[in-house]
Parts: structure tokens; sequence; C-alpha cells
């Protein structure tokens, strides 16, 4: 593993940092580090919120200024099993009441559409818009525990209905207008929404989608849907459906200045429901606590990422990934957000960085994928943009390649945060982040997250370091789920992430923890080829491969053959290039020299397109499935579900 440091915090910015100010405020308490400037201070300060977890929870709700009603009784009672762990018994607050703690006419919220079109909202505004929804919703009788759901874009709206729901102690779903009709009521179907919300159509990549017809099938079949709410954001000539009403038709006779509410709920109370991705069967309904989510999201943001008053965090997200949940909690830290919605490529590749410039974006958070796509399209923003206000960028989604570290600081911005991080749907948050107080070593995430118990497990169930293995958690966190919906006994979640180890969080990621004390992540475990006996993680492959400039992107898979498995790799060339032998010489002479001969590709096979879910993630599993001539079972949960056939009854696949 490289050990090359491409950026360093400088001396005045650690002195100032909300992460020193943290470790100061916790040590005036208990005698913990006080100043973070290096590795060894960090691991001082995570080994204390490993071994004091309620000692460091309660610092964080005390220097983040959380609001809650009732103090709890105990703030952490431990029960056996990590699911049994209850966090802050006792306590009740409101999640929404957090977020909008922060009043005034600074700006809470830019949003761009795809087309251009520009408008903000401060703080004031917000509570405003948000003091009239909740109106509506009592009116139409939503109390605490009901589920109100999103078929919505990344609009200012979205969050708005988001913050007056959980104002009420009610439930919020969403997911993003792209979506099948099918994937909707699989996910929807189940928690049994009272009011739905949607937009009559969505601009992506210069066209118009409409949505009402596909929201006229959703209430169809969803029986529990008793109002449904269109908002009209983009001019569209179509009739609204029979039973719908138009937001602003809605919100007339309320009253703007009125004030707003908040329901009180326990700290473990049911906030968001999240889906698994349903490639294998109906989505899991994973249910997250008001309490949990919103420690963690304020611990990232603010001390992980250094997110304050003052700052313009943009995220590149639907409302079908968690990032979008992620990114909404900036609002609790008094920073602004920045929101867009279409593609990232309209009109060009440069539309992300023209947001930066044009709206001052501190914080960037954008894809693995993204990177890697603007990269090989030869976009160089550090010779066209300014990108001064820029302080960190994240990437998420897939394992960021070294290669994509070195683009980042000679293309991109060499003084800036490069923050690789990695979580999940499953936590709503990550197990390994950035760190502002920390260096950035290529190819690595800077750290394990604080208060979160990360161990890398060898395939005797030790804990190692400098080698890969199971990614798991051996203590319960607060972001845990609370519970799956539906799921009596636990059954559904214990089979989800407690299979493998006894009472020990397997996220089924290969990773390795580094000397440095960060992380590198080889990609899915469950997707992890072993061709003779031996454990390949695929990120190492695409890696070697898609730093190929004929290579678009790529997906490899194991298809049993022969009593083992041999390796096959897809890929998608770039415009003008063809895959020829002496192409696939140099794809296998690039793999081996840089990795080992068990990683070279048996077959190399051109496609046309990589089968992807809504959010952008490449599915190896059902291209697996497919191969060896098994049902997918839920092709809903995809983007581009037709991509399948192209990977089925291939000649090349049968030699």
């Amino acid at each position: 593993m490289a050990e090359q440091i491409l950026w360093e915090p400088s001396g005045r910015f650690l002195a100032d940092s909300q992460l020193s100010q943290f470790s100061a405020f916790l040590g005036e308490q208990q005698g913990s580090p006080k100043n973070i400037s290096g590795a060894a201070d960090y691991a001082a300060l995570h080994e204390f919120s490993i071994a004091h977890r309620d000692v460091f929870w309660r610092a964080v709700i005390d220097f983040c200024g959380v609001i809650y009603h009732q103090e709890a009784d105990c703030d952490l009672a431990d029960q056996g099993h990590m699911i049994e762990a209850e966090w802050f018994k006792g306590m009740t607050l409101n999640f929404a009441e957090n977020l909008l703690k922060h009043q005034g006419e600074d700006t809470a919220i830019v949003f761009e559409s795809e087309s251009a079109n520009v408008r903000s909202l401060s703080f004031n505004e917000l509570r405003s818009k948000v003091a009239q929804v909740q109106q509506k919703l009592k009116a139409c009788g939503i109390q605490k525990g009901d589920r109100v759901a999103g078929f919505m874009p990344n609009i200012p709206e979205t969050i708005i209905v988001m913050l007056a729901t959980t104002s009420l102690g009610a439930v919020w779903s969403s997911t993003s207008p792209d979506f099948g009709i099918n994937g909707v009521v699989d996910r929807f179907g189940q928690i049994e929404p009272k009011v739905l919300f949607s937009v009559n159509a969505y601009e992506y990549n210069g066209k118009t989608h409409d949505c009402l017809a596909k929201v006229e099938q959703i209430v169809a079949q969803i029986e529990s849907i008793e109002h449904t709410v269109i908002i009209d954001f983009v001019d569209h000539d179509k009739d609204m459906p029979a039973g719908t009403v138009d937001f602003n038709q809605w919100l007339a006779g309320t009253d703007a200045d009125a004030e707003l509410e908040f329901t009180p709920v326990p700290f473990d109370h049911p906030l968001y429901i999240l889906y698994s991705s349903g490639t294998t069967g109906k989505p899991k309904c994973i249910v997250h606590r008001a309490g949990g989510i919103l420690l963690q999201h304020l611990k990232e943001l603010m001390l992980h990422a250094n997110v304050a008053e003052g700052k313009r965090l943009f995220y590149f997200t639907t409302c079908g990934w968690m990032m979008w949940n992620w990114m909404t909690s900036t609002l609790a830290t008094g920073a602004s957000l920045v929101l867009f919605d279409g593609s990232p490529f309209y009109p060009n590749g440069n539309r992300l960085f023209d947001l930066v410039d044009k709206h001052g974006i501190t914080h960037f958070g954008t894809s693995a994928k993204w990177i890697s796509a603007v990269e090989k399209a030869g976009i160089k923003p550090q010779e066209t943009h300014d990108l001064s206000a820029l302080e960190t960028i994240f990437s998420t989604g897939s394992p960021l390649m070294p290669e994509s570290f070195d683009y980042v600081y000679h293309d991109v911005k060499a003084d800036v945060c490069l923050s690789s991080i990695s979580g999940g749907t499953d936590i709503c948050s990550c197990f390994a982040l950035g760190n502002s107080n920390l260096p950035v070593y290529r190819g690595q995430l800077q750290c394990l997250g604080l208060g979160m118990a990360v161990k890398i497990l060898d395939e005797n169930q030790q804990s190692v370091i400098g080698e890969p293995g199971e990614l798991a958690c051996d203590l319960a966190f607060p972001s845990m789920p609370v519970y799956f919906w539906n799921d009596a006994g636990h059954e559904k979640y214990k089979a989800a992430y407690f299979d493998k180890y006894d009472n020990i969080w397997c996220h089924s990621d290969r990773a390795e923890i580094t000397e440095q004390g960060g992380m590198v992540i080889y990609g899915r475990s469950d997707t992890t080829l072993n061709p003779g006996g031996v454990r390949i993680g695929t990120a190492e492959i695409y890696r070697q491969v898609e730093s190929l400039e004929e290579i678009n992107e790529s997906i490899v898979i194991g298809q049993e053959w022969e009593d083992d498995t041999r390796v096959i790799l897809f890929v998608v060339m770039q415009p003008g290039f063809e895959l020829d032998d002496d192409l696939r010489k140099r794809i296998c002479s690039t793999i081996r020299q840089n990795t080992t001969p068990r990683h070279v590709p048996a077959k190399i096979i051109a496609v046309a397109e990589i089968p992807k879910t809504i959010s952008g993630k490449i599915v190896e599993i059902a291209v697996r499935d497919v191969i060896h001539g098994k049902t997918v079972a839920n092709t809903d949960a995809l983007a581009n579900p037709e991509a399948l056939a192209l990977y089925r009854d291939l000649p090349e696949l049968n030699s």
C-alpha cells in the first residue's frame, strides 16, 4: 500500500477546527486528548470514543447543541445483543426542531434546476413553509408514527415536506421519480403511507419526464394512500389524475406566520424508512431512529467534515439514496444546502464544477464513478474554474481508486481535503470517512468514524491491520437500524448483518485498516472472487482496467467453471475504440503486472451497457445470476433492467 501524502491541513486550521474544539471540550470533562494534530492524537480520541461510548455520545449532544425535551434516564443500556441496545432511554427530542433551530435571513437552501433556474430560501422562509405544510398534514390526520412518502426529485419541497412530517413525529420515506411503478409499490406498499407527495414531471438530460401516469398507477395499487399532493415542478401539459391536489392549492388558507409545533418523540422513535437495493427480492424496509440519525450525522458533518455556519454543502444525490438524508442534516449545523436535480453531464461535464463557483460551495459531494467519468472526459477544472471556496470533496458509492486521488489533486484542486467515505443505507451514515484534521493518503479513506468500533476480521475471526478481511463492528452504535419493517423477532435484521458472526455486525465489505489508521475498501465481500481458492476483491481489478483510456467502465464476476471459479470481465468501450486481441492482451498484462496472475480474467467481453441500481451502483450479483441462468428477482430496482439481457446466453461463456 502506497503511503504518499497528498494533502495536509495547515496549523492554523487545526487549532480552529470543530474537531479540535470538541476534543478540548471533551478533555475539560474527561482528560481525553486536547489537540488533534496527527494520527496518534486521533487514534487516542477514537479509542476513547469506543471505550466510553456513553460519555462520547453525550458529549456530541452537548457540543453540537442538540435540542431535547426530556432528559435520559440512562445514556446507554446494553441488553446483550447489539440490536437490543437502548440509547438515551427516556430522552425525548424532535428531529425537525433540530434542523430548524437556526433562524434569520441567512440562506438555508439554494436550488438550481437542470435548466438553470435558481431559487433560494432563508432559514425564516424555510420555517414558514414547513409550518404551512405541517398545518395541512395535521388536517389530513397525520400523527406520531404515521408514514408520509415522497416520489420526489432533489428539490426544496422534498426537504420541506420531510421536515413537516418529522415535526409531527411521523415517519418519512422517499424514492426518486426515475423509479419504475413496481419499484415504488414494492417499497411504499410495505409501509402503507397515508399521504403521497410527487412532482408532475422532472428534467433529466434535456428532456422532460412525466410522473403523473406513474402516480395514478401507484395510488391505485397502494390502498393506504388517502391524500396525493402534486408539486408543479416542470411546465408540463398533462392533466392531473383524479383525486390528486395541486401543492399550492392544497396550502391555500394556511397561516405562513403560524408557530411551528414540534412533537417530542423518544430517542429510538422511527424517523426514516430506507430500502435495500431489492435486487434479490422485495426491498427490505430499514427503519432508522430519530436520535441516532441526528447524533451520527452531526458527528460526521461537524466533527469529521468541519461543516459549520457560513459553509455551503452540496451532494449530487437523488431522494432514493441515503446521501440525500445525510446531506439534509446539514441544516442542523447552520450551514447552507445547495441542491441540484438533473444530469451532472448536462449540458456538459463541467456542470457540477460550475455550481461550485456559482454558489460558493465549500463542501462538494459526489460518487467515485462521477469522478472517474469526468477524468476520462478530459475535464480539468483547475484550468477553467476558480474553485477558491472549495475546502472538501466527498466521494462515495464505490471505492475511489488511487488514480482518482491523483486526478483530483492534479486536475481539480491541489489544496482540498479529499474525503472518501464508506457506510451505507443500512446505517444511513459511515463506518470510515474523512477527517479535515488528518492528512490524505493516496487511495485511503482517512479514518474510522468516532464512536464506531470497526474491525477487520480475518478468516479466523481475528482482528487484523494491514491485510484484507471482513469489515465488522462489534459494539452497538446509535445509527444502527432500530428494526426492519414487519420483521417479527428481528429475523430479517439478524440475517442481514449477524449471520456470519455471533453478535458482531458484518457489513459484507472486504476492506483493510492501514498502518496509517485509514481504510481501503476492496469491494463487496459477497461479490469477492475466489479463483483457485484465492479471495480477490473486485475493486482491485476495476482499478487496473479503468485506468486504460479505451475503457469507459467495467464489471467483473466469477463464473462457476470446471469445479472452480474463473474471472469474467465485461467492458464498455469509450467511443471510437474496439475490443480487439491486442487490447485484451494489454488489459491482462496491466492486471498481471499490478496485481497477481490470479486477478487476470479468463474472458474479456465487450458489452454495450452495465446494469446499475437507480443510485448508480453496478450490480455484480445480478449479472452473475444471469450468466448462470438464474432469475433476477426484482429488476424494478435497476435503472436499466433491459441491460441484463446483454449477458444472457453469451457464446463466449461456454468455452
